[in-house]
Order: C-alpha cells, then structure tokens, then sequence
C-alpha cells in the first residue's frame, strides 16, 4: 500500500514539474492593468484625494500607485502564495 501511495507522490510530482506555473504572471498583468493610474481610480487626484477615470497621471500618482501595486502584489505572491498550472 505505501509503494503505490509513493509512486503516486512521485507521478504527481513529476507531472507538476512538466506544467508551468502562470500564477504570477497572471496576477501582475492584472495588478498593473487595475492599479494604472487613472484608468479606475487615481490617488492623488488633481482636485480631490480620489478621483475615478481621468485618465489623466502625475509623477506623484505613480509613486502611489507603484507602493499599492508592491504592496499587494507581495500579499499574493508571497503570503496567499498564488499558483495557476497550465500545461500537458
């Protein structure tokens, strides 16, 4: 009973090691596509401290939008520890 339990450990193993792991890419596309400055929300805005599609940035607004997008993308990656498998 333990030699096929183990055998299966290994298969599977194996077959995780052939599949690629899309889970960070995945959620940094969609962070830097989300936290785009401007395009949902900005911080700061020109006339209030949010503003919602201005599609409009400033050099302030990026450094924010880059602590929000550091911050959240150590969360998934490495407290959630995110994993998307694709492949044969």
């Amino acid at each position: 009973m333990k030699i096929k339990l183990a055998r299966k450990c290994d298969t599977l193993h194996r077959e995780r090691e052939r599949m690629s792991d899309w889970g960070p890419v995945f959620v940094a596309v969609v962070l830097f596509v989300l936290l785009s400055p401007g395009l949902l929300f900005q911080i700061p805005g020109k006339s209030r401290v949010v503003e919602f599609s201005t599609l409009q940035t400033s050099g302030l607004s990026i450094f924010i939008h880059s602590i929000i997008y550091l911050a959240l993308i150590a969360i998934f990656l490495l407290a959630l520890n995110v994993h998307v498998y694709i492949g044969s």
